[in-house]
């Protein structure tokens, strides 16, 4: 009876089980109703990296050259040739039958995830299943899980193989493999190899290290011309991944990118704030793993692969959203409501949902970059930010509630403060975080171009420049035609700012159109030039 009374303490409590099946349904219903919103989006919009995907693999089973590829949206193939060695197979199968697989495929990833991070979070066996549900369910609800199943992405398998050997799941005399391999697929987690060395896991960073190399190596033999292709000229390329400057891109350089930094000393400023903030994120994560906490320790440095690619898009965000996660299920309340706000950042647009306050440039620029600052903060404060130095301190100084109370004075205080400098302080000139001149690739959208409908009677401007404007909630876009006359036209966000060359169409016979959104035209300024330069027009009375 001992015995078995010792067995019935170690399972679940039925309660417990009773819940975590239940958020499992959840977690079950979540992932069919993405994977069915998904699958009825228009054709062209439908898992469009995966459509990419599938797009190369033939491209490479007709004997054509792999990095010459593009998809009918102009997408091409940016991953090493590893990554096309391991999708070739879905050549052979219906696109439409892989994208139901890859969605699965994403779901249990994500489920996969949840598991490793769950168990870290949680040394009760008991809360153990119901942690893990809940982390599942929370995770699947993110925006770059749900970024994932919308484009049919890979970043969410990078994060597992990583995760799972940086946190030693798999057996030690293989630990570093899946890093390897992982980074082999895509090239950011090559940070974990210099974490290895840095917390003095030697063997783990030489299998990192040879696993990578192996694996470029066998591409090398299936494909030598595009692997040639590829680590001689195209790795290099980072134009190939898009508009870098956009909103979806929530890296230090994007946002370097959309703040204003001049192009000659963008590289620079760069490199030395992802040498700050990913040096500083090393350090702090060898603390964390002689600490013994391996799960905290490698999402840390995961976040810190999002500050050091130039590229960070929204389903590759999933690290942070670990982040949040291990911040909430940690000590002292101050921690805990910064991880609660960093996973609402995670899964809620708060640019859009914030749209009347992000009309002021400080704020807007703040709310809209909100996940990037996340990121940088992660990496800066180790998984706690400055409230686990304040609950630090105040544990250490042994002043009880009275020290927590002014802790959180602090930590509101210092809150406080950076919203008024960001909602007082002007962004730099001509600043302007969702700028975009829209080209022929993009006329065939009515949100773009509404200003001369139906084409064929659009008559020529009676001015030189005729124009409308329509108000989103997170901006302003403005489409217009100009006359034979107007050999340039310009836009400045702001007085002192870089003009930016607004594209003419030929879209018609009546006369050539434009279009462009804008943040916020409240000090905006549209000019159009003459053949010999001079100004022919200027619009400074923009707002709708």
């Amino acid at each position: 009876m001992v015995a078995r009374s010792g067995s019935m303490r170690a399972r679940p409590e039925p309660m417990v089980a009773r819940r975590a099946r239940l958020l499992w349904l959840l977690f079950a219903a979540i992932g069919a109703a993405s994977s069915v919103l998904v699958l009825l989006r228009p054709a062209g919009d439908r898992l469009s990296d995966l459509h990419i995907y599938y797009g190369a693999a033939q491209t490479v089973e007709a004997g054509r050259p792999l990095y010459e590829y593009a998809a009918a949206n102009g997408g091409p193939f940016t991953y090493p040739p590893f990554a096309m060695l391991l999708l070739r197979p879905i050549a052979a199968l219906p696109e439409p039958a892989v994208q139901v697989i890859w969605l699965a495929l994403v779901c249990a990833a994500v489920a996969a995830i949840a598991t490793v991070l769950g168990n870290a979070i949680t040394t009760a066996p008991r809360r153990r299943p119901l942690v893990v549900a809940a982390v599942a369910c929370a995770l699947l609800l993110s925006a770059p899980a749900q970024s994932n199943l919308r484009f049919g992405q890979v970043s969410v398998f990078i994060v597992l193989l990583a995760l799972a050997d940086a946190v030693g799941v798999t057996p030690a005399r293989y630990r570093g493999v899946l890093v390897g391999v992982a980074a082999a697929i895509k090239l950011t987690p090559l940070l974990f190899v210099v974490f290895f060395l840095v917390s003095r896991r030697y063997r783990d960073a030489a299998r990192a290290a040879a696993a990578f190399v192996g694996c470029a190596a066998l591409a090398a033999l299936v494909f030598p011309a595009d692997s040639w292709t590829y680590w001689t000229g195209t790795v290099l390329e980072t134009s190939r991944i898009g508009n870098l400057a956009s909103l979806g891109n929530q890296s230090v350089h994007g946002m370097l990118m959309r703040v204003g930094v001049a192009p000659d000393t963008l590289p620079i400023v760069w490199a030395a704030l992802v040498a700050l903030v990913c040096g500083v994120a090393l350090l702090r994560a060898r603390q964390i793993q002689l600490a013994d906490e391996p799960a905290r320790a490698a999402v840390l440095v995961g976040c810190a692969t999002l500050v050091a690619s130039p590229v960070s898009w929204t389903h590759h965000q999933v690290w942070t959203v670990l982040a949040a996660m291990l911040m909430i299920a940690t000590h002292g309340l101050p921690r805990r409501v910064a991880g609660v706000l960093l996973l609402v950042a995670m899964t809620l647009s708060l640019g859009a949902l914030l749209s009347d306050v992000s009309t002021f440039p400080g704020l807007q620029f703040l709310l809209e970059n909100a996940r990037a600052f996340g990121a940088v903060g992660v990496c800066l404060a180790g998984l706690g930010g400055a409230a686990a130095v304040t609950v630090g301190s105040v544990r250490r100084a042994g002043s009880g509630r009275a020290g927590t109370g002014r802790g959180w004075l602090r930590a509101a205080t210092a809150l406080t403060a950076t919203l008024a400098c960001f909602a007082v302080l002007p962004l730099p000139a001509g600043a302007d975080p969702t700028f975009k001149a829209y080209t022929l690739a993009d006329a065939g959208n009515p949100r773009y171009f509404f200003f001369c409908r139906p084409r064929e009677g659009c008559a020529a401007p009676a001015a030189a420049v005729h124009f409308g404007v329509v108000r989103e909630k997170t901006k302003v876009r403005v489409n217009g035609v100009v006359d034979a006359g107007v050999a340039r036209l310009e836009y400045q966000s702001a007085p002192g700012g870089a003009p930016r060359v607004i594209p003419l169409l030929d879209l018609h016979p009546g006369g050539r159109e434009f279009s462009f959104r804008s943040a916020n035209l409240a000090h905006g300024r549209l000019v159009a030039y003459g053949p010999d330069g001079q100004v022919l027009a200027a619009y400074t009375e923009l707002t709708p």
